[in-house]
């Protein structure tokens, strides 16, 4: 069985008064540890897609099975907690609370979750050092750089101990040495914890990185492959 199941997915906005189509009979399966990219030009659907894979959206019609679970019928209750303790997300805007140190933003999600304080904090330690932040534990997101910030983000995203992480456009405020620092360390999270990486995207630095590429058009796939990552120089 494969990790998501994505079968005749359709979203249907009807918040103007010309309905947008925004994904389109889409159907694919996604293996556990694929390094995988949803590409294709602003509007094509890639962010929608993956918000209904991470729950934070509902399909009009069609369904994702994640591990034998079917998101798409599963109550709203139900379903915050399942993204909780399952998926990991990582945003373009980081998305860090302001008034939180790195420690205390990688800590919320553990905090939501009711994890005791000893284990929050040991854990949120050894993920930013994993990340290459451990001089950076106690500062505020203010006091970080843009890549900075974004490894605070998948410090956090890991932090759950998630099935899969969902990465929406994660380098595009981020400058080239920043960006393949970031990639390097998916890359190694991917091959060392067998953990799951979706992308979308549009930067061609994830995509040279990628092992499949599945690119939208106006909501619908109009490719899927497997592709050979290129060697870093």
């Amino acid at each position: 069985m494969a990790l998501i199941e994505i079968t005749n997915l359709d979203r249907i906005y009807n918040t103007s008064a010309v309905p947008v189509h925004a994904v389109r009979d889409v159907t694919c399966n996604i293996e556990k540890q694929e390094f995988m990219a949803v590409v294709g030009p602003s509007g094509s659907g890639k962010t929608t897609l993956l918000n209904i894979i991470g729950g934070l959206d509902k399909p009009t019609s069609g369904k994702v099975v994640i591990d034998g679970i079917d998101l798409s019928t599963m109550p709203q209750s139900k379903l915050v907690d399942y993204r909780l303790g399952h998926i990991g997300f990582v945003f373009q805007a980081y998305n860090l609370i302001p008034v939180f140190t790195a420690r205390e933003n990688v800590e919320f999600i553990m905090l939501l979750q009711g994890v005791n304080k000893k284990e929050r904090e040991n854990r949120a330690i050894d993920l930013l050092k994993q990340v290459g932040l451990s001089e950076r534990i106690n500062s505020r997101p203010a006091q970080l750089s843009g890549g900075e910030q974004q490894r605070v983000a998948v410090a956090r995203a890991l932090a759950s101990r998630p099935a899969f992480v969902l990465a929406d456009e994660p380098t595009a405020n981020l400058d080239t040495e920043s960006a393949e620092s970031l990639l390097d360390l998916m890359e190694e999270l991917n091959d060392k914890y067998v953990m799951t990486f979706i992308f979308s995207t549009h930067d061609a630095r994830v995509m040279r990185r990628a092992r499949r590429i599945v690119s939208l058009q106006d909501g619908k796939i109009v490719e899927d492959k497997v592709v050979t990552p290129e060697k870093k120089q």
